[in-house]
């Protein structure tokens, strides 16, 4: 019924409407992945510029420590050639650089009596390869320290750069998996929302549609609920006046078995039946008349109170007719109004 059918409509119109929260919803988890995707991009490209920086300059120190090795692996042993000194010095220069650059990474690599010869190689770093030692000479480390102190720098440097390449390649690898997974949450996440934004539009028509579809219901159910007083009332009047014509077609019914009563009296009877005496006429007439009076008058009084037409017409023709033609009228009224009570009561 039209209540149900509210109802329904109002269910419908609920879930309807909870679905823009939904979509929002939808739309908020997808600017998450978004961000989280690009605050792991920024932190991706930060670490990848630290270690391009990074690598560069362990490339850089490995190359200047292998050079270095290369031109004091020349003068290893004690040997002469031209141009030692100047030599010697670049080699001193690279590691004084290279020990100052890398100090935290050397750091418990280089022991102090290390440090020392460095530091003493670095002051003097011809005294090293001269033909004839000096007093200072005999005193100062001899080249084979230093030659050993570079080969152990530049297997630490390079072992820190296999182990920082490591590092970036899981850093590539971790960073790669994880823009794979979100890439994939948003691009489900976005196909969800443009499915669901089609969707939206549809229900938002659908909605309208439904909350205008609940206010013509309610107008309806207002109308048929003002119909159904009416129709109630009109049928509380209609019983009632069924009630009052069956009550009065009775007390019709009543009047009428009286008036015949009375017309069908003894006295009646034989002043209709019986043949004429013309001794007895005068008074016979007067009987009969003085019946006929009272059937008419008991007849007409019922009519006044009933306000019935019948019954009128009925008392004046009890007045004027023969007693054949009165009784014959007085069943036919009878019949009359049993078979009316009949049919009322059949169509009720």
């Amino acid at each position: 019924d039209a209540a149900e059918k509210i109802e329904d409509l109002t269910t419908k119109t609920e879930e309807l409407t909870a679905m823009g929260p939904k979509l929002n919803t939808k739309l908020k988890n997808l600017e998450s992945d978004q961000e989280e995707l690009a605050e792991a991009t920024a932190i991706r490209e930060k670490q990848l510029a630290e270690f391009n920086a990074e690598e560069k300059d362990s490339l850089e120190a490995i190359s200047a420590l292998k050079a270095a090795i290369t031109v004091l692996s020349k003068h290893h042993g004690g040997a002469f050639l031209q141009g030692a000194h100047s030599s010697m010095a670049s080699v001193a220069m690279t590691l004084q650089r290279q020990m100052q650059q890398h100090a935290p990474l050397l750091k418990g690599i280089i022991t102090p009596s290390q440090r020392k010869a460095v530091a003493a190689f670095i002051q003097a770093p011809q005294d090293y390869f001269d033909a004839k030692p000096t007093f200072k000479q005999s005193y100062a480390p001899q080249s084979g320290e230093i030659f050993g102190i570079l080969r152990q720098m530049l297997e630490t440097f390079e072992a820190n750069l296999a182990q920082s390449q490591k590092e970036e390649n899981e850093n590539q690898k971790t960073y790669e998996e994880l823009k794979a997974a979100k890439e994939a949450e948003i691009a489900a996440g976005q196909e969800q929302i443009d499915k669901k934004t089609a969707e939206l539009a549809d229900t938002d028509e659908k909605n309208a549609q439904a909350k205008e579809d609940i206010e013509d219901t309610k107008k309806s159910l207002a109308a048929d609920e003002e119909f159904l007083m009416m129709l109630k009332e009109k049928c509380s009047m209609t019983d009632k006046e069924w009630e009052e014509r069956q009550k009065t077609r009775q007390l019709e019914m009543e009047a009428v078995s009286k008036a015949l009563a009375v017309l069908s009296g003894d006295d009646a009877h034989d002043l209709f039946t019986r043949t004429f005496n013309p001794a007895l006429m005068q008074t016979e007439v007067a009987i009969a008349s003085k019946k006929r009076e009272q059937a008419s008058n008991l007849l007409s009084r019922a009519a006044k109170r009933l306000n019935s037409p019948r019954l009128s017409a009925l008392a004046y023709r009890v007045r004027l007719d023969a007693f054949t033609r009165v009784k014959k009228a007085i069943d036919d009224m009878i019949a009359q109004l049993l078979k009316e009570k009949a049919d009322e009561i059949k169509h009720k």
